[in-house]
């Protein structure tokens, strides 16, 4: 009786109650959503890349080359030198390597020149390889590969001829417009930077950034001596009638690739696999102790460990801000309990008229302050979902953070848990004063 009195207390006061529940559905859904984010972020970061024993580039900071090789973010102060790279990698222990040429887009997307043992070799999430939704892996210099949200978002098929711009920006004011290259494959999805990467072979880097802008060296000897290359001038017709025709594969799917490091000077960065993790620290010593020039050499999950402690404290504050906000809508809860309550004295003393007790008006103001509570949470975690639901594409695209949309956690539990109890903590606060109001008015029932 007494919770069904309550119910249809609360409904009674409809719009000072639909306040309340609004602000405090509103500090749940800031609370679960920031808390969400932050864990997601973390594990999006940790699943970007994994395998990879040291990461080597220019010397910088640790961090800032982590940012800048495998999420993309930031650009790379300097260049590592071929010559460098081909000695390290050469180096005992050192099981693959896969170098990396930051610098140009395409469309807003970053575009990396590498080689094959790109697709071979590169892990992310718990060591997963990477795979083809549809194609293959670049055969030579005029080919690309799209990660997968590249594909989807610019809508392109494979066969279809692209342009490069040089610059990481979404507007560049130069286009390598004499060296298009054509789509050989498309990446599946893996939720990490690579989604929104074209690979391109270093050879067509080369190509791209030489003097003039050339094409190819095979392209340049066709349009020169057409009769002495017949053969070749046969397949490049070929290749442009598919590709202009959408089709699949312009090139033959089991041609075998062509030379895809040219004649390269520098690259961004390169990655390292060993055979045995005993090497990691040995090489990595003599990488920082390097003569040839200066490179530094990091690994992964330490860096991305020290990238977290820089933001605890950021963390914190974003914590503490939400906890703020929920306790702010608790105390308008028991605001609006409070300025109601002399109004509801006349309503008390026809209660205990009628046989309630004073626990029973206790009971009562705090079990409204309950369903404020309960109902307010309720409607945040709804706000919540709806909010992850809304901005798990525009997270994923601009950030690379995927967010999970599943059970709340058994944290998350938690802090509603502590929600509730703190809001029927407050809600004992005027449920005491309506128990000493009907003490004070005199309807004390003698037992």
């Amino acid at each position: 009786m007494l919770i069904k009195l309550a119910w249809k207390s609360t409904l009674n006061r409809k719009a000072s109650v639909a306040l309340t529940l609004v602000t405090i559905a509103i500090s749940v859904m800031l609370l679960l959503s920031v808390e969400r984010v932050r864990q997601d972020a973390k594990s999006s970061f940790a699943n970007t890349i994994s395998g990879t024993d040291l990461i080597v580039g220019a010397r910088t900071g640790d961090i800032q080359l982590l940012l800048s090789s495998v999420f993309r973010i930031g650009h790379a102060n300097n260049a590592v030198q071929w010559q460098s790279y081909e000695y390290i990698k050469a180096q005992r222990g050192v099981a693959w390597s896969i170098p990396i040429s930051l610098g140009d887009s395409h469309k807003g997307f970053a575009v990396l020149g590498t080689d094959t043992s790109y697709f071979s070799h590169y892990q992310y999430a718990k060591k997963q390889h990477l795979t083809f939704a549809a194609g293959r892996p670049f055969h030579n210099s005029q080919e690309v590969v799209l990660g997968a949200m590249v594909a989807k978002k610019l809508g392109y098929q494979l066969g279809q001829k692209i342009v490069i711009s040089h610059g990481m920006g979404n507007t560049s004011f130069h286009h390598h417009d004499d060296n298009p290259l054509v789509i050989s494959g498309i990446l599946a999805a893996t939720g990490t930077p690579v989604d929104k990467t074209l690979h391109v072979p270093l050879s067509a880097i080369e190509s791209m950034h030489s003097s003039g802008h050339s094409k190819p060296s095979r392209i340049v000897a066709r349009k020169q001596d057409a009769t002495h290359h017949e053969h070749e001038h046969e397949h490049e017709h070929e290749h442009e009638h598919d590709s202009k025709n959408n089709n699949a594969l312009v090139h033959n799917l089991d041609s075998k690739p062509g030379d895809l490091i040219g004649s390269t000077k520098q690259i961004t960065a390169f990655l390292l696999g060993f055979d045995s993790p005993l090497y990691t620290l040995q090489v990595r010593r003599n990488i920082n102790q390097y003569k040839g020039e200066p490179l530094l050499a990091i690994m992964p999950g330490v860096t991305l460990r020290e990238l977290w402690e820089m933001l605890d404290i950021v963390e914190k504050i974003l914590l503490l801000i939400t906890l703020a906000v929920v306790l702010i809508s608790l105390l308008g809860m028991l605001t609006s309990l409070l300025a109601t309550l002399n109004q509801r004295r006349r309503e008390l003393a026809i209660l205990r008229s009628v046989g309630a007790r004073p626990w029973h008006i206790f009971t009562l103001l705090i079990s409204e302050a309950i369903f404020i509570t309960v109902l307010g949470c309720i409607f945040g975690v709804a706000l919540f979902y709806a909010l992850l639901i809304a901005a798990q594409s525009g997270l994923q695209s601009q950030f690379g953070v995927v967010l999970s949309i599943s059970a709340l956690s058994t944290y998350e539990l938690m802090l509603l848990s502590v929600i509730i109890g703190a809001g029927t903590l407050i809600g004992a606060i005027p449920a005491a004063r309506a128990y000493f109001y009907s003490l004070a008015d005199g309807m004390q029932i003698k037992t």
